[in-house]
């Protein structure tokens, strides 16, 4: 029973970061916090740009959570491993297969993959904070899916 629950709370915590990650990014990337997210609508030069900062923040939530609940195993362990996996997702599938901050995944047939490509170049296609759509990180909502 206890497996159960601390499965069902790592399931739950990367779920929930996907509204957290929406939220963040509508509200607070195009938001307040314009002047961090800007680096990420303009080209790169280098390895890291301002907007990396999130990572940095949302990393340590997950992490804080994993250190604070490891001594006793609790609540709070699996919390934090729900975020951290949501992380690793979010750098895998934004920042490795839609930027190619690694070059690898260049191709996809998939017709979730190319939906969620499409969505994310959309959002991009303006320059500003405001006008922005899909600001959705792993649902891809149904108008950019070629049904």
């Amino acid at each position: 029973m206890i497996i159960a629950i601390n499965v069902v709370l790592v399931i739950a915590a990367f779920c929930f970061m996907e509204g957290v990650a929406w939220f963040t990014h509508k509200y607070v990337m195009h938001g307040f916090l314009w002047r961090w997210h800007k680096s990420h609508h303009e080209p790169r030069y280098g390895i890291f740009e301002l907007n990396d900062l999130f990572s940095v923040i949302f990393g340590t939530v997950g992490a804080g959570l994993i250190i604070l609940g490891a001594e006793l195993f609790d609540y709070r362990f699996f919390l934090g491993l729900g975020i951290s996996l949501y992380g690793m997702a979010y750098f895998a599938v934004h920042d490795v297969f839609i930027h190619q901050r690694v070059k690898l995944l260049r191709n996809t047939r998939y017709a979730y993959f190319k939906a969620m490509r499409k969505a994310h170049k959309i959002h991009h296609k303006r320059q500003s904070k405001e006008q922005g759509e899909a600001f959705g990180f792993l649902y891809v909502p149904p108008k950019y899916r070629d049904i």
